[in-house]
C-alpha cells in the first residue's frame, strides 16, 4: 500500500544546486519533481505519475544527481555503475542519454551516461565491462543479458538506484516480468537498493506501483495541468453506407495544409503498412515534401531509424509517417502537430501520441484525428471528451488499466537458466527471490520443483533427450556447463517472439530492412512491392536475404505484418455508447457530421440507447443476416460470434458464418436463422460460458500457436544461430511435435497448462466476455427488420467480403452497391 506523506527535511543541499541551475536556464522546478527529488533522497521506493512532455526524466534523474552533491559534502565520491534505467524501447535510449548527459554536462556532475542494448557495438561492450558507466541505460532484455555473464556481481556492487522508466508499457507484458526477475536478482546482490517507476497514462497506478516496488511505496504524483488541443478532421460530405478505409486517404488533401503550417509534423498510422501507404501517397500528392518526408516503423533498418530520429531532433523534416515505434518518450521539441490516422483504439494511446507534440511541460500538445471511415467519427467524439475531462479533472476513469500476467512459466526457466549460465543459482535462494516478485507470489513449491526438474533433465516426458538437460547440479549449485548449451541461450534470450524475418538488401548490397517470411514467400521474381519508401523488384532469395532492385512501375503490394490490428478498449467503447445515447442532442462536432448518416440508421432500425442492445434480421441474396452490435470491440466480438453461432448450431443442424469490427458482429446462413429461440433460451448467459467457447473455436489449434511462443521462450527450440535462422516451418514442425508429445505423455506439464490459460486470458479476454455479457443481460434487447443493410451493418458486411475480392473489384463492387442503398435511402423519403 501507498506509504503516507514524511515529514522533510528541509536541508538538502543537492536540490539547492539543481535549483540554482535551474534558475540559471530561467526554470523553475515542479512541485511534482521537487516532491520527487526529497523523497528519493529519503531513500524511498516510489513510482512517478505525470503527463507526457511534463518534465518526468528529471524528476528522478535529478535526485540522483542531487543525492551525488550530498555524497561530495561527506567526502564520498561515487564510482561505478550507481543507476540502471530501464526503457522499454531501444529508440528511446539514445534521446534520454543526451538529456541525462546534458543535466550532468550542466550541473558539473562527471558521470557518464552509458547505453546497453542490442543496437550497441561489440566495442562497447567490452569497455562497459571492463569499466561501467554512472549510469546505463538499458532494456529488460539486455538487463538479463549481462545477468547471463560470469562474475556479473562485480558489476553491480555500488548500484543504489534502478529506474524503470514507461512502466505503463511493460506492466502486463512478459517484458515486465523480466524487468521484475532482474529487479529481484539485484535486491538480492545490493539490499538497499532503491526502486522507481515512471508512468504517464494508466488507470490502475497503485496497482502498477506495487508490482514494481511491493508494498510501502512512495506515489508522486503531478497535479500538472497539460494542456492538449485534440481535432477531429471532418469530411466535407459523410457517407451514409461507410466501410473501414476508404474515408483515409480520401482526406489527403486537408491533411497537408495542417502540414504545411506546421514547423514539424508527426502522422501516426496503426499498422506498418498503412505507413508505408501514407508515405508513397503523401509524396505522389505533394512532391514538394521530398527531401522533408521520412517513414519510421520497427521493420526498417535501425540506421535509418535514428537518422530519421535525429533529424526530428534538429529540426530537419517536415513530416514523419511512423507506428506506435514512436509513441514513447522522445524529446522531439520541434514537432509541432500530431495526426493521428483512424481510431487509435484507447484513450492511453491517443494520449501518449498527443504528448509527442508540444514536448514541454508549458506548451499545448495538438493532436488531430482522421477518421478512415464515417462512423470513426463517433471516436473522434469520445477522444475529445476523454482529452478534456483526463487533462482538466485529473479523471482516471477513462484510463485503460494494464494488468499483470501471473506465473508464465516460459519467463521464470529461461530466467533460471539464464543465471545457471552465467555464476549459477542456489534453489533456496532463488525460489525465495522468485516468490518476493508480484508475478510469481503465488507460485507453489510444486510448481517451482517442476522448473527445477524441466531445466536439469526436461521433465517428465523429454528426460531421454540430452538436449533438454541443460542445466547441472555441483555442489548444490546450478549451473551450465556445456558451452554449446550457454550459447544457445545467449543468443535465444528474450520474450518477444515475431515471425520470422527476412532481410532485405538490394543486389548491390545495400541493407534496407526486414520482413516477414511469410510475406515474401508469396512472391514471384519480378514482383513489386513497396517498402521504406521505396518500389522495389523482387529479384531473388540468397539463403534467408531477399534481393530486390528499384522499380519505375506505379503499383505494387504493401507488406502486411501480423499483429496489425489493435483492440478496441472498453474504456473508449463506453465512451462511443455514450455519444450514440444523445446523438440527437450532442453539440460535439463530430456527432453533427455523422447525424444524418446515424438518423437514417435509426430510420431503417435503431441507433442504441446506453441500456439497449440492437439486433438487425436483414434477407438478402446471399442468404440471411443477423447483425448484432455490443460495442465490445472487434476481439470480444471475435470470440462472442463463435460462441453465438455455437449455441445456435446446438438447437438444429445449420452452417453459419461470421464476420466482426469493433461495433458489431454477422452470422450468415443459407436457411432461416432462429434468432428468437434463441434468445428465449437465453442465448446470452454466462452459464458454461467457457465450455461454449472451447467448443464453438478450436481451442487445441489456439493453444498449439500460442505454444510456439513459449516453446521458443522456454528455450524448447532453437530459432538458429545470426545469418543461419531456421525456416518458419521447421520451427512449426518442431514445437508442434512438441505440443502433441506433452499432451500425450506429460499433460500436467506447465508449459502445456500455460498455453490453453493464454488462450482463455489473453486470445479469448474470457474475463471482459463475461462482463460484456452479463451487461447485455441487463439490456433491453431490440430486434429489427430493417429493409436494406443499414450504416451500421453495412461495414461488417464489406469487411466479410473484403478477404475474397481482389482489390480493384472489391472497391468497385462496393461503391457499386453504396449506389444502390443510396439511391434506395432517397426514393424511401
Amino acid at each position: 500500500m501507498e506509504k503516507k506523506n514524511t515529514a522533510i527535511s528541509d536541508n538538502f543541499l543537492g536540490i539547492g544546486q539543481i535549483e540554482t541551475w535551474f534558475a540559471q536556464k530561467d526554470w523553475k522546478p515542479f512541485p511534482f519533481q521537487l516532491e520527487a527529488w526529497q523523497a528519493y533522497l529519503r531513500g524511498e521506493n516510489g513510482i512517478l505519475n505525470a503527463p507526457t512532455g511534463s518534465g518526468k526524466t528529471y524528476g528522478l534523474w535529478l535526485g540522483c544527481l542531487a543525492e551525488y552533491f550530498n555524497n561530495i559534502t561527506k567526502n564520498k565520491q561515487p564510482k561505478g555503475l550507481q543507476v540502471i534505467w530501464i526503457t522499454p524501447l531501444r529508440a528511446l535510449a539514445k534521446d534520454i542519454q543526451r538529456a541525462m548527459q546534458e543535466a550532468c554536462e550542466g550541473l558539473g556532475v562527471p558521470w557518464e551516461v552509458g547505453i546497453r542494448s542490442g543496437d550497441t557495438t561489440a566495442a562497447t561492450k567490452r569497455l562497459q565491462k571492463k569499466q561501467m558507466p554512472h549510469c546505463l541505460i538499458t532494456t529488460p532484455e539486455s538487463l538479463h543479458v549481462l545477468l547471463a555473464q560470469k562474475g556479473y556481481p562485480s558489476l553491480f556492487q555500488e548500484l543504489k538506484t534502478v529506474i524503470v522508466d514507461e512502466w505503463h508499457e511493460l506492466l502486463g507484458s512478459k517484458r515486465g516480468i523480466q524487468a521484475e526477475l532482474g529487479i529481484s536478482r539485484l535486491k538480492a546482490l545490493q539490499p538497499k537498493l532503491r526502486v522507481w517507476g515512471i508512468s504517464a497514462t494508466i488507470g490502475n497506478l497503485q496497482q502498477a506501483g506495487e508490482v514494481l516496488c511491493g508494498n510501502g511505496f512512495y506515489t508522486v504524483k503531478a497535479k500538472v495541468q497539460k494542456k492538449i488541443e485534440a481535432v477531429s478532421i471532418l469530411p466535407d460530405t459523410v457517407e451514409k453506407f461507410p466501410w473501414t478505409g476508404h474515408l483515409g486517404l480520401n482526406l489527403i488533401d486537408k491533411v497537408l495544409p495542417i502540414v504545411e503550417k506546421s514547423t514539424s509534423t508527426l502522422l501516426f498510422t496503426n499498422t506498418r503498412a498503412q505507413t508505408e501507404i501514407w508515405y508513397q501517397t503523401l509524396l505522389a500528392k505533394a512532391p514538394w515534401l521530398a527531401g522533408q518526408l521520412a517513414m519510421h516503423h520497427g521493420s526498417l533498418d535501425p540506421a535509418i531509424r535514428m537518422w530519421v530520429e535525429d533529424a526530428i531532433h534538429e529540426g530537419k523534416l517536415k513530416l514523419v509517417a511512423c507506428t506506435s515505434s514512436l509513441d514513447l518518450g522522445v524529446d522531439f521539441r520541434p514537432v509541432e502537430t500530431v495526426i493521428q490516422i483512424g481510431g487509435p483504439k484507447g484513450v492511453n494511446r491517443f494520449l501518449q501520441r498527443a504528448g509527442r507534440s508540444g514536448h514541454r511541460p508549458d506548451a499545448v500538445s495538438k493532436i488531430y484525428f482522421m477518421p478512415t471511415h464515417s462512423l470513426e467519427l463517433m471516436e473522434g467524439a469520445a477522444l475529445s471528451q476523454a482529452v478534456r475531462e483526463v487533462t482538466q479533472e485529473d479523471n482516471v476513469t477513462h484510463l485503460e488499466s494494464r494488468f499483470p500476467l501471473q506465473k508464465p512459466m516460459d519467463v521464470l526457466v529461461q530466467y533460471m537458466v539464464t543465471l545457471a549460465v552465467s555464476d549459477g543459482f542456489e534453489a533456496k535462494q532463488l525460489w525465495q527471490e522468485v516468490k518476493s516478485t508480484y508475478a510469481y507470489r503465488e507460485l507453489s513449491r510444486e510448481e517451482w520443483e517442476w522448473a527445477l526438474a524441466f531445466i536439469t533433465t526436461g521433465g517428465n516426458s523429454l528426460g531421454a533427450y540430452d538436449e533438454f538437460s541443460k542445466v547441472v547440479v555441483e555442489n548444490g549449485l546450478y549451473k551450465v556447463t556445456s558451452r554449446k548449451v550457454a550459447i544457445r541461450h545467449r543468443l535465444s534470450m528474450g520474450t518477444i517472439v515475431s515471425e520470422p524475418m527476412i532481410k532485405v538488401r538490394f543486389v548491390t548490397g545495400g541493407y534496407i530492412g526486414t520482413v516477414e517470411e511469410y510475406f515474401i514467400s508469396k512472391l514471384n521474381p519480378g514482383d513489386v512491392f513497396w517498402f521504406a519508401g521505396r518500389n522495389l523488384e523482387f529479384v531473388k532469395m540468397d539463403k534467408l536475404t531477399a534481393k530486390v532492385k528499384k522499380s519505375n512501375k506505379k503499383k505494387g503490394q504493401v507488406p502486411r505484418w501480423m499483429g496489425a490490428r489493435m483492440p478496441l478498449s472498453s474504456e473508449l467503447a463506453g465512451l462511443i455508447r455514450e455519444k450514440l445515447d444523445a446523438f440527437r442532442t450532442s453539440i460535439d462536432i463530430e456527432m453533427q457530421t455523422i447525424r444524418p448518416m446515424l438518423e437514417l440508421q435509426h430510420r431503417w432500425s435503431l441507433v442504441p440507447a446506453k441500456n439497449q442492445f440492437l439486433i438487425e434480421k436483414i434477407r438478402s441474396d446471399e442468404g440471411y443476416h443477423v447483425f448484432f452490435y455490443p460495442f465490445e470491440g472487434r476481439m470480444v466480438h471475435e470470440i462472442m460470434a463463435a460462441m453465438v453461432c455455437f449455441r445456435i448450431s446446438q438447437m438444429l443442424p445449420i452452417s453459419l458464418t461470421f464476420a466482426m469490427n469493433d461495433y458489431g458482429f454477422e452470422i450468415l446462413s443459407d436457411i432461416e436463422i432462429p434468432l428468437e429461440d434463441a434468445l428465449e433460451s437465453d442465448l446470452f448467459s454466462t452459464e458454461n460460458l467457457l465450455f461454449d467457447i472451447e467448443s464453438s473455436l478450436n481451442e487445441t489449434e489456439m493453444a498449439k500457436r500460442r505454444f510456439r511462443e513459449i516453446a521458443t521462450i522456454a528455450g524448447l527450440v532453437f530459432r538458429g544461430y545470426p545469418g543461419k535462422s531456421k525456416k518458419a516451418r521447421h520451427l512449426q514442425a518442431s514445437t508442434q511435435l512438441l505440443f502433441d508429445v506433452f499432451s500425450e505423455y506429460d499433460s500436467e506439464n506447465l508449459l502445456i497448462k500455460q498455453a490453453f490459460q493464454e488462450v482463455i486470458d489473453m486470445q479469448l479476454e474470457h474475463g471482459r466476455l463475461e462482463k460484456a455479457m452479463d451487461k447485455i443481460k441487463t439490456m433491453h434487447i431490440k430486434v429489427t427488420n430493417p429493409p436494406k443493410f443499414t450504416p451500421f451493418a453495412f461495414p461488417i458486411m464489406v469487411d466479410r467480403r473484403r478477404d475474397s475480392l481482389s482489390s480493384e473489384s472489391f472497391e468497385s463492387r462496393i461503391q457499386k452497391m453504396q449506389v444502390q442503398l443510396e439511391q434506395f435511402a432517397e426514393e424511401e423519403i
